[in-house]
């Protein structure tokens, strides 16, 4: 584990590193390589709703309404614990709980890989992760990073048969992103998998069980009510807020109108980058579902590939939504695995290969690119 958690410190550090190399090649002075990483995008909403609560709207035109309450509570109440515990800034906080719960997930992606198929596939599916092109956004002030910590170990928690720590690690999921039920119906999943295998068995299913599915959508559930209740519509109120900022599920038409538009008349490099990587995630989810991989798995990415195929708006950040659907990255590092056993120098090149376009791209999209992340 200190292995797969050294890689990964390395790759991120290096991309801060290109990142702001890249800043001042291109006279990018307006920001400084923190203030790039810890206030951009999403990360400025995080932030105010961190320093002044929920109650920030922006208006753009006829039933376009940004509201904060899109945003889940989970990572900008962290924020706000590390700014009144110690004498850093909002950026800095923000920064600072990023890149711990990105610690805590590499450690927990690596012993649910090493659970499943070993130490080395761990240390693999560490380094991947570390390695895709959109893995900036784990070294910036994003939520991406506290869903997926959580994430891991609910899901090595699964794994194990501890189901009261996977439902109370997937309670606490819930509450850090909009996909983060993704958790929850994983541990859902296998909890009625395990139920129905038992039926028949007296004494079969533990209180533990159904405990541990009890709590796992209750972090969720609880933020999309409440946002329901201020907005006075209890069930429908959160949905309404996000169809106001153009996002809705809409089974992927308005993500295909969109391909088809980039397609016929172009658009900008990150357009066709993202239709590559999300085509490349529907492959990989194919090679987990031929390798047969644990039910929890399966649940778990399939419904984050899912919002992400089927969502509308925001078509640049997709590949953004699918960094905490880590399972899908198994087959490739089962693959390299191989490789590097069979022909070590191949593996390297793979390796170094990947890390290039990690770092040039994930400089490009901080520092040149210009949309939203």
């Amino acid at each position: 584990m200190g292995t797969a958690l050294g890689l990964f410190a390395a790759t991120r550090l290096l991309g801060v590193a290109v990142g702001a190399l890249t800043a001042w090649a291109t006279d990018r002075h307006d920001g400084h390589p923190l203030a790039l990483l810890g206030r951009s995008w999403d990360s400025l909403w995080y932030l105010g709703i961190a320093a002044h609560a929920y109650g920030r709207t922006l208006h753009f035109g006829p039933g376009v309404v940004q509201s904060d309450l899109a945003f889940f509570p989970l990572y900008p109440a962290l924020v706000r614990a590390v700014a009144v515990l110690t004498p850093l800034g909002a950026g800095a906080s923000g920064l600072v709980v990023s890149w711990s719960a990105a610690g805590v997930a590499a450690c927990g992606i690596h012993a649910l890989g090493a659970r499943l198929h070993g130490r080395a596939v761990g240390t693999a599916l560490v380094l991947l992760r570390g390695l895709l092109p959109h893995s900036v956004v784990l070294s910036m002030a994003y939520t991406e990073p506290v869903l997926t910590a959580f994430a891991a170990w609910s899901l090595y928690a699964v794994l194990g048969g501890r189901r009261l720590w996977a439902g109370a690690l997937a309670a606490l999921a819930g509450p850090a992103r909009p996909n983060g039920f993704a958790v929850a119906a994983a541990v859902l999943a296998a909890a009625g998998c395990e139920a129905w295998r038992n039926r028949r068995r007296i004494g079969g299913v533990t209180h533990r069980l159904w405990t541990g599915a009890a709590l796992a959508p209750l972090g969720w559930v609880a933020y999309v009510l409440w946002v329901g209740r201020r907005r006075g519509d209890l069930l429908g109120g959160y949905f309404e807020v996000q169809r106001r900022w153009g996002s809705t599920f809409d089974f992927g038409r308005a993500s295909a109108h969109f391909v088809r538009h980039v397609l016929l008349h172009g658009g900008r490099f990150v357009f066709p980058m993202t239709m590559l990587i999300v085509a490349a995630a529907v492959v990989l989810y194919a090679l987990l579902l031929a390798d047969r991989a644990p039910l929890p798995l399966l649940v778990h990415s399939g419904v984050l590939l899912l919002v992400a195929l089927g969502g509308s708006g925001f078509f640049e950040s997709k590949p953004r939504f699918l960094l905490p659907a880590f399972p899908l990255l198994l087959p490739l590092a089962r693959a390299l695995v191989r490789t590097a056993r069979a022909r070590p120098w191949h593996a390297a090149v793979v390796a170094g290969a990947l890390a290039g376009l990690s770092l040039a791209y994930g400089a490009y999209l901080v520092v040149i690119a210009d949309t939203p992340l």
